[in-house]
């Protein structure tokens, strides 16, 4: 006999529909699942049969089969171990033939419990879309599953839940838990925390606004790492489309509940020694994303910029034009989304003094040269605002003066923000940063003060195509924040002024 369920999987953070088929047959007892299994998935014959004698169901010696379609793509994960022990116990006449409509994911313990599985929101998306109604998740994931919409969710704690709402012995109630309340600002570090270093507050506010990448260059304890900690508290909320994209993304290391929670963007702060896979992504079978995918619609912040390895910088390019991160391996190639803001920060030299009032900096020029080498010509190209950190005068430490705080800032940010949306709505642009030609043809037109004044800096400054596409982007993150519709040359002079040092 054949019995079918269906279930769903994962390539990348891309979902798609799995159709089990279980056959048992008369023969020497076997067990075998074929359609490209993994190590997860062969051992998942273990777990049923165990969990299904622990729950009183009968499994006969017999040849079992189990085909997991479509066959050409490989199977990872222990995913596939509820409809297994379904389609398995319908095939042998222990339970009625399951639902066409119905999805079943799931990881099963060795008594029947079920434990979560990753990429549960990215697997909800498919079944929405391939016109099935109803999903089983383990309770754990039931938060992130419902996040897809249009979809029939129920959690369980055990497999002898789901089998009793099968038989009509105890229906099972729809998931329709409402989210925790997201995350607020609430005891995060403030921008009120820091004294002085009123232009690079200005500078961060400009980055946070437009979207915008950062180097914050300066010696030890002048405040760059304080400052750049402080990032996500004046950035905006996530829209619902871009937490869509970042739950999906946590989901597949796991960590989907949590993200699924959240409203803040998400900030990664990889140490100087992480590896280049470790930055764009890879690992056994297929690639796990990276750094770049974990900090997508957020934050990556780099400290102690020329410290990171070569070849883990210049994996930064590619991501910082176009948004995604490409990982080839055997096992195929996944495409992430890698769309964020890069917020670096570095010492001016080897022992970091270089420009420091006491002159305690003892590097030959030979060497402050050779240490700034390390990060590439390209790579610069990319920051739009690059900022030396000096040092904060004795005056504005002793004093104390009240500072404003992060929610004032934000407040200017946010406005900026809706802006932007309002400006590019329906062309996939989200804010100034992510300009394209075209946009910028249509928004960042100059007047002749403004465009004299750029003619004048190319020419002088020794600016490239990038460069100058940049300062506009600039520039109109400046006019959007003081709430103009045209750029001026004031505009133009003050995003000139934070990119070239």
């Amino acid at each position: 006999m054949i019995a079918t369920a269906f279930s769903a999987g994962i390539y990348g953070i891309e979902g798609y529909l799995v159709t089990v088929e279980c056959g048992v047959a008369n023969g020497l007892p076997a067990f075998d699942i074929v359609g490209l299994p993994g190590a997860a998935v062969r051992e998942a014959k273990e777990r049923v049969t165990t969990a299904a004698r622990s729950m009183g169901l009968a499994v006969p010696p017999c040849r079992k089969t189990v085909n997991l379609a479509p066959a050409d793509r490989k199977k990872e994960g222990a995913v596939y171990d509820l409809p297994v022990f379904l389609g398995l116990m319908a095939a042998l006449g222990q339970i009625e033939p399951l639902p066409e409509d119905c999805v079943f994911i799931g990881e099963m313990s060795l008594n029947g419990a079920l434990r979560p599985v990753r990429g549960a929101l990215s697997m909800a998306m498919a079944v929405r879309d391939s016109g099935k109604t109803c999903l089983f998740v383990p309770e754990e994931n039931a938060e992130e599953a419902s996040l897809a919409g249009a979809l029939t969710i129920y959690a369980a704690k055990h497999t002898q839940e789901i089998l009793d709402h099968l038989s009509g012995k105890n229906r099972m109630q729809p998931y329709d838990g409402k989210p925790e309340k997201p995350e607020e600002h609430a005891g995060m570090p403030d921008f009120s925390d820091v004294m002085g270093q009123e232009n690079v507050k200005r500078a961060m506010e400009i980055a946070a606004a437009g979207g915008h990448n950062m180097l914050l260059c300066g010696t030890p304890g002048s405040g760059k790492s304080m400052m750049a900690k402080r990032i996500g508290t004046i950035l905006p909320p996530m829209t619902p489309e871009e937490k869509l994209d970042v739950v999906r993304i946590y989901s597949v290391i796991g960590e989907g509940a949590k993200a699924a929670r959240s409203d803040l963007r998400p900030i990664r702060s990889p140490h100087h020694t992480t590896s280049a896979a470790g930055i764009a992504g890879g690992g056994m079978g297929l690639p796990m994303p990276g750094e770049l995918s974990l900090a997508h619609n957020g934050v990556l912040f780099l400290d102690e910029l020329p410290e990171f390895r070569k070849d883990a910088l210049e994996v930064l390019r590619q991501p910082l034009e176009d948004g995604t991160v490409s990982i080839v391996r055997t096992a195929g190639r996944v495409t992430y989304p890698a769309k964020f803001m890069l917020i670096c920060a570095m010492n001016p030299c080897k022992c970091g003094w270089y420009g420091h009032p006491s002159g305690r900096c003892r590097c030959t020029p030979h060497e402050v040269r050779e240490y700034r080498k390390k990060i590439s010509g390209p790579l610069l190209d990319r920051i739009d605002i690059q900022m030396d950190v000096r040092p904060v005068p004795l005056k504005d430490l002793s004093e104390r003066k009240p500072a404003e705080c992060s929610a004032d800032i934000r407040a200017r940010v946010v406005a900026a923000r809706e802006r932007q949306l309002a400006r590019y709505r329906g062309t996939g642009v989200t804010c100034n940063a992510d300009m394209r030609p075209a946009q910028l043809a249509e928004f960042c037109r100059l007047d002749e003060a403004g465009q004299k004044l750029m003619d004048a800096a190319f020419e002088r400054l020794g600016m490239t195509a990038r460069s100058y596409d940049r300062v506009l982007r600039l520039a109109r993150t400046i006019a959007d924040l003081a709430g103009e519709e045209h750029i001026s040359a004031a505009h133009i002079a003050e995003a000139i002024q934070y990119r070239f040092r």
